[in-house]
């Protein structure tokens, strides 16, 4: 639920950055996230949780995403751009290789309401110090760049939907959130469970997968800004479905286990740098709030789509077999679809958006 709600809001806070910044977007989010986990930890009712964490939640998640943060730093960067969105958007790798192993210890060693509470409370400090500090360089963003998007929605959404480069980016980061978002994300640790593997070694392997995240973010932005980016991105897609041969034949070998978690971290979140600069220069600066917008949301629908596959998979077949190979298979689509694209660095005029 929490992923259909940021399928659906997202294009709309995109829009919003497009014409008036981020720091309400980034601050307001993070406050309404800590409010949906509140909710929970308060009133553990499972109507409550769905409604606090999926409706509440995910309308949080759909205001502090990555395509709100890949859009201000691309707008404030034209060299190094690739490399200046993988920093910027590796805090996601970070916080879930801190955050998902401090949870797991919490929730197995400690209360589960006191850590879903501490987890509210570091957003609702995050959201403080965004509020204090963001304003003014957004300030200056909005002084250097072109005036926002001025063209009517419905006519800036006709360019996208009928522009083929969209297509191939939205539909190839709908399959991305499949494979991450919906298989992983979703699935990894009862997989790993279900494998015999205790909570808390699993939760750090999950862990080491996002610190390996957080360096190949880094790399991908650097390769992003020297080389050809949809022979990139169609690489970290053909190379991302390997891993998910590697899982399927994971059984109870936790060296197994490790080199997933290798050869997944690296090809993760390294979609984003790449994804987010071809949207800067073939779509346009000028709508790439709301062309991210409806990708990320993409993305998110996607995910939920592959968070609804590994469970209904995985009842008739009591494995996740099945689910793996979903997402070996979608990964090699997503690799051939992005061949397609063309590199064209210098960007090109567009409806809204020439630069």
């Amino acid at each position: 639920m929490a992923l259909v709600v940021i399928g659906l809001v997202a294009p709309v806070t995109g829009n919003y950055v497009d014409r008036h910044g981020v720091c309400a977007l980034l601050a307001g989010g993070l406050l309404v996230v800590a409010t949906g986990l509140v909710l929970f930890a308060v009133f553990p009712i499972a109507a409550v949780y769905i409604l606090g964490y999926g409706l509440v939640g995910g309308l949080g998640f759909a205001t502090c995403n990555d395509h709100v943060i890949s859009t201000a730093v691309a707008r404030v960067f034209d060299k190094r751009r690739g490399l200046a969105i993988g920093i910027a958007t590796s805090g996601s790798s970070v916080g879930q290789f801190i955050f998902v192993p401090l949870l797991t210890m919490g929730l197995s060693y400690f209360s589960w309401r006191w850590s879903i509470a501490a987890a509210a409370l570091s957003c609702t400090v995050l959201a403080a110090v965004i509020w204090r500090t963001l304003e003014p360089s957004q300030e200056d963003v909005n002084q250097a760049i072109a005036t926002p998007a001025s063209e009517p929605l419905l006519n800036r959404l006709k360019f996208l939907v009928t522009n083929p480069t969209f297509h191939i980016l939205f539909w190839s980061f709908f399959i991305c959130g499949i494979t991450t978002t919906g298989a992983i994300e979703t699935h990894f640790l009862p997989y790993a469970a279900f494998c015999g593997f205790p909570s808390v070694p699993a939760s750090g392997i999950y862990g080491l997968t996002a610190a390996i995240n957080f360096a190949a973010m880094f790399l991908s932005g650097y390769l992003t800004d020297r080389v050809n980016r949809p022979r990139l991105l169609g690489s970290i897609y053909l190379v991302r479905s390997l891993s998910f041969i590697v899982l399927m034949n994971v059984g109870t070998s936790y060296e197994m286990m490790i080199l997933f978690a290798v050869i997944y971290g690296i090809f993760d979140y390294s979609t984003v740098p790449p994804t987010a600069s071809l949207v800067a220069s073939h779509l346009g600066l000028k709508i790439m709030g709301l062309a991210m917008g409806l990708i990320s949301g993409g993305h998110a629908l996607g995910g939920a789509l592959g968070a609804f596959l590994g469970g209904y998979l995985f009842d008739p077949f009591a494995r996740y077999t099945e689910m793996w190979w979903v997402a070996f298979g979608t990964a090699i689509l997503a690799g051939v679809m992005v061949f397609m694209l063309r590199e064209n660095r210098e960007g090109r005029g567009v409806l809204a958006g020439a630069h």
